[in-house]
């Protein structure tokens, strides 16, 4: 019997050998265009190529915004995750609705909102326009604005879904020995729902890292001040591709060391 199975390969042989084929064609159209995109880079003009992009200074911002984002989202999405794996009632699922919505708003549409909501004259930035004469500058500050928008979403789900994991009767022990709602919550809760946390942090940076949309209708693309690096690969593809391609691959490059460190910190 263990020499027929160990010939045919056993019962789920067949299945795995019919799967295979649209695993591998699912694997080919997500390799191909990266495999595309480092075939096109120049080498021996690297260093010139991202210095037409400016790459350095978008870069730079692109790391600035990206992790004052998650840090915004990390501060106030942990809290808002906690309220929503603990509520109950009609009114949570249309919390979680408003929540979720950025994730399927197109990005220049979150980008009008944003604008109407916190620009001169919009419901929020024009009354303080009226009241203290300040106007949010086009700086890193849209930026972030922008990005926190659009990714703290991704943070949020995650972080929820962990602490819906959690065995509810932790909160009731720690209440038993006298401890607060803020002292659960931030010695017991967050200890134990670190690896969400920290792939929802993932998550978040690399939605706000390839953020475009929002960030150019919001933001605009002011080199050193509010152009970000995809905003800088757009700029770049209209004027040297070679540019654009170079910038493109240091992208890549770097979301894929962080992605690949993170989950093999956290997510194992």
């Amino acid at each position: 019997m263990t020499r027929e199975r160990a010939t045919t390969g056993g019962p789920g042989a067949p299945a795995r050998s019919v799967l295979a084929i649209p695993a591998a064609l699912a694997l080919v159209l997500l390799l191909l265009p990266l495999v595309a995109l480092l075939s096109r880079v120049r080498w021996g003009s690297l260093g010139s190529a991202l210095s037409t992009a400016g790459a350095g200074e978008a870069v730079s911002l692109s790391i600035r915004t990206t992790l004052t984002t998650v840090v915004l989202s990390a501060l106030l999405g942990t809290p808002l995750a906690w309220v929503l794996a603990r509520s109950t009632g009609r009114w949570l699922p249309w919390l979680r609705a408003v929540v979720t919505v950025p994730l399927v708003l197109p990005p220049v549409v979150g980008g009008v909102a944003l604008l109407v909501a916190w620009g001169r004259e919009g419901l929020v930035g024009g009354p303080i326009h009226d009241w203290f004469g300040w106007t949010i500058p086009y700086s890193w500050v849209r930026v972030v604005l922008a990005e926190t928008f659009v990714s703290m979403p991704f943070y949020v789900l995650a972080v929820e879904g962990a602490m819906r994991a959690l065995d509810g009767r932790y909160d009731a022990v720690a209440a038993t020995l006298g401890a607060s709602p803020w002292r659960t919550f931030r010695s017991v809760v967050v200890p134990m729902v670190l690896p969400g946390v920290a792939a929802g942090a993932t998550l978040a940076w690399a939605r706000a890292l390839g953020e475009f949309g929002a960030t150019i209708t919001f933001a605009g693309s002011f080199p050193g001040r509010t152009q970000t690096a995809p905003l800088a690969v757009y700029q770049a593809l209209e004027i040297d591709p070679d540019a654009a391609t170079a910038l493109s691959m240091v992208m890549l490059l770097v979301c894929v060391a962080v992605l690949a460190l993170l989950r093999g910190r956290w997510w194992r």
